[in-house]
């Protein structure tokens, strides 16, 4: 839309600015090239806006002509009219559904309309109007907003493109980027933001005078107008060495022979002044930055905290300047810092966009979704899949993959496997290395993970290492004043020991105090860290200051009762009764005798500072409910089910195991006090017992006959009353019935027999079988009854399954006779004692 060259609108009547717009903003204004267009990105926000505007005119209209029930009934014409009317008032290319469209080409010069298309032309100028104006109104303080809730955190050039970028926000509004920044409230809290896009803006200058002064310069003398610019941008008031004197030197040096004619030496005329007012001219041209670059770049360093070895990574990285590995003094003003021999070489800089693997970044996102809902298993395969389509398409080598990779390492830790997670954490510090550069921070923030994975495998000196590599890189791509060095410095503090880790958690919290502002719960954790440390030393005084602000940080964020709140003002009583006990040692026998040990509870263990490294870089979130006390106790579920599912089934089988042993003993046991018991008789006795005992036999079998016949004739709506209330019904006689071979704890039953029957209540006769039975052989002739007799609280229930010969033996029954062959046994069902075995 600011695309066309020499074209203002800076009437306020048109259709499609806001209010006063071109006063304050001073926009529209025509920019330098033709080829601005509006980004994607942007295009989407805008049509989402547009939607949720349109269902909010909907509504509006509707409940203005009788309500939302009423006008959305079947032929009701007044809720017609409301999506008519709610079209024209957002733009809507149809006047009967929501649809946006936009033309490019309606404010290219030299196009041309039809007259008769002139509504549709004057809608189109309309929504691209308001579209220009969306990233004024809505994606400017989006990002501000971003950026104060640490959504987004830049820290170079790259990062704020992307940041950028990803709100619709063209470079090109950079200036207006700077003022509402500059007009914020929190202005203080997005200094490093300031500081970024100030720098950004003076490189993005630079870059495009240096295009144009290289346009002169010879191929021999490349290096030197190379190194003359970046002296002249970096130091001020630099004065270049005389004409044709430096040159020779150099031409002696590398075996060239002759001077350099004159004519070709203009780039040596540059000077620092000269070079920074052609910046200055160019921000205002390019982003309408009239104030706050001062008239060097000594301002920028002193009034934002810029850099100047920030500003020359920065420069080399747009413009392609390879440089000597070698420290440089910039802010020597005696000597060229950079010389012609400091330029190694000058390579082509290309646009280029990074394509996308659909169906990996499909699955990328689904799993990123289903973290964020706490579907840690779900995200975890999704990760896997998507990593190995991401393996097996770009070979690992693409920014998402790696992505990818470092949300799998992270998973793979929080499951507790912490070995696959450091080797697969190893896997992504190497590709960020090859695919962003070793600088970049993404890498930065990949070195600071493996540090946590390295140190819960127990290799202190390599975790302690890659945090250091992560801080030198912090400081030479952006400074120390920067949210993510706070992070950093936590993190070396709870892995050294002493003074070192109290100033790093002292730096840690200034910073974090800067940023985040001290109720917030990062700042709450660095001051209950430090708390801890403070305590190792002996400085209680100290350490009860830092844990009583912690304590209200996080009172004020989650509430009194939260599991955070009790354990700091739990761990504040535990300081406070151990200074006041070192206090009475120190009273009543001196310094001698205050030389006691640190408590327990006061010292930090490896599993609390690997849970808090954890939580310091972003692995696990500190939030005000407890799903990360859930997610504990569900691991720790999920670790320990098959451990007790294990146990329960040995306790089965050593309770089946006892039973059955206790039978055999309390056979023996009758068998033996029936020997004993019993008088020998001789063989005149033995004759006349055999006529009285088969009168017994057969007395005891007509009574039986006569009670089960009793049994058949009771009704068969007879419950089994268990202990919880529930009822089992005798409804079927095959149903129950267990097949042999089965384990004796059954755990689920048919749905037509006893639905509450609990898996330690059914009994087979094949498992009572298995036991030693020893009974009377005068008793043998009575195995074709097959009868079954049930006693269970004075309750009889007789169930015979003459197809199978096996019978159901109720619930909770105090005792189970079984007369159905050879081998039968009497259990008690609720105690699992053994009290009778009849043959």
């Amino acid at each position: 839309m600011r695309g066309r060259r020499g074209r203002e609108e800076q009437e306020e009547g048109q259709e499609g600015w806001p209010g006063s717009y071109s006063v304050t903003t001073g926009l529209p204004r025509p920019f330098v090239h033709g080829l601005c267009r509006l980004r994607p990105e942007l295009t989407r926000a805008f049509i989402q806006h547009k939607t949720s505007q349109f269902s909010q005119r909907v509504r509006e209209r509707m409940e203005e002509n009788g309500g939302v029930e009423e006008c959305t009934k079947n032929g009701d014409q007044r809720g017609t009219d409301a999506v008519r009317g709610a079209c024209k008032d957002v733009g809507s290319v149809s006047d009967i559904i929501f649809e946006m469209r936009f033309n490019p080409d309606v404010f290219s010069p030299g196009v041309e309309f039809p007259s008769s298309d002139s509504s549709t032309t004057r809608l189109q100028e309309r929504l691209l109007r308001e579209a220009a104006a969306f990233i004024i109104t809505h994606q400017i303080p989006a990002f501000v907003d971003d950026c104060l809730q640490f959504s987004v955190s830049p820290a170079d050039g790259a990062t704020l493109r992307q940041a950028l970028h990803r709100r619709g926000i063209n470079l090109r509004y950079l200036g207006q980027v700077t003022r509402a920044l500059s007009q914020s409230e929190n202005r203080e809290r997005l200094k490093h933001i300031t500081r970024l896009t100030f720098g950004e803006i003076v490189m993005r200058s630079a870059q495009r005078i240096l295009n144009t002064y290289l346009q002169g310069v010879e191929v021999s003398s490349l290096s030197a107008a190379v190194s003359h610019f970046l002296c002249c941008l970096l130091v001020p008031h630099f004065s270049s060495a005389p004409v044709g004197e430096e040159p020779k030197k150099r031409s002696r040096r590398r075996g060239r022979g002759g001077g350099v004619a004159s004519d070709s030496m203009a780039w040596s005329a540059l000077s620092g002044g000269e070079l920074w007012n052609l910046v200055c001219q160019d921000a205002k041209e390019t982003y309408n930055l009239t104030e706050g670059l001062g008239t060097s770049v000594d301002h920028l360093v002193e009034q934002y905290g810029l850099q100047k070895v920030s500003l020359l990574r920065e420069l080399c990285l747009k413009t392609g300047i390879q440089l000597r590995l070698r420290e440089y003094a910039l802010d020597n003003r005696s000597k060229a810092p950079i010389g012609p021999d400091d330029v190694l070489n000058v390579f082509p800089v290309v646009k280029h966009m990074a394509m996308t693997m659909s169906d990996a970044s499909k699955l990328f996102h689904a799993a990123q979704a289903n973290m964020q809902k706490g579907h840690v298993q779900q995200a975890y395969e999704q990760l896997k899949e998507a990593a190995y389509m991401f393996s097996r398409v770009c070979d690992d080598l693409h920014p998402d993959a790696c992505a990818c990779l470092s949300s799998l390492a992270r998973l793979a830790y929080l499951q507790g496997c912490s070995a696959e997670a450091r080797s697969m954490q190893l896997r992504v510090v190497v590709i960020s290395e090859r695919v962003l550069g070793f600088d970049h921070p993404n890498t930065i923030q990949e070195y600071a993970l493996l540090a946590v994975y390295v140190f819960a495998g127990g290799e202190l000196g390599l975790a302690q290492r890659c945090l250091y590599r992560a801080r030198l890189l912090m400081l030479l791509i952006h400074g120390e004043e920067h949210p993510y060095t706070a992070t950093l410095d936590s993190s070396l503090g709870l892995l050294l020991q002493g003074d070192q880790s109290i100033q790093f958690l002292q730096s840690a919290l200034k910073l974090n105090t800067l940023f985040r502002g001290p109720t917030d719960l990062q700042t709450a954790l660095n001051q209950h860290l430090l708390a801890q440390r403070l305590c190792t030393v002996g400085d209680y005084r100290g350490a009860m200051t830092h844990e009583r602000e912690a304590m209200d940080a996080f009172q004020s964020q989650c509430g009194e009762d939260h599991p955070q709140t009790r354990c700091s003002a739990d761990f504040l009583r535990a300081i406070t009764q151990q200074a006041v006990q070192v206090e009475r040692s120190l009273r009543q026998g001196g310094a001698s005798s205050a030389d006691t040990a640190i408590p327990d509870s006061l010292a930090p263990s490896m599993e609390a500072t690997l849970e808090q490294l954890a939580l310091v870089n972003g692995i696990l979130k500190p939030t005000i409910s407890n799903k990360i006390e859930e997610l504990k106790e569900k691991l720790k579920e999920m670790r320990a089910s098959a451990g007790v599912a294990s146990e329960k089934t040995e306790l089965a089988l050593a309770i089946n195991g006892g039973v059955a042993e206790e039978k055999v003993a309390g056979n023996d046991a009758e068998d033996e006090g029936r020997a004993h018991h019993v008088p020998e008789a001789s063989d005149g006795d033995a004759e006349n017992a055999a006529p009285a005992r088969n009168q017994e036999e057969t007395d005891s079998s007509r009574k039986t006959e006569v009670e089960d016949k009793t049994a058949d004739e009771e009704p068969m709506s007879d419950h089994v009353t268990e202990e919880g209330g529930d009822q089992v019904t005798n409804g079927e006689s095959e149903s129950g019935v267990v097949d042999g071979g089965e384990v004796s704890l059954v755990d689920s039953v048919k749905p037509d027999s006893a639905e509450n029957v609990t898996g330690q209540d059914l009994v087979t006769n094949d498992q009572l079988g298995n036991a030693e039975i020893n009974g009377d052989e005068g008793r043998a002739g009575n195995d074709e009854l097959g009868s079954t007799k049930i006693d269970l609280e004075q309750e009889t229930l007789t169930t015979d399954d003459g197809q199978s010969g096996k019978s159901m033996i109720g619930v909770k029954s105090k005792s189970v006779r079984a007369n159905g062959g050879p081998e039968s046994a009497e259990v008690d069902g609720e105690a699992g004692r053994t009290e009778e075995i009849t043959g």
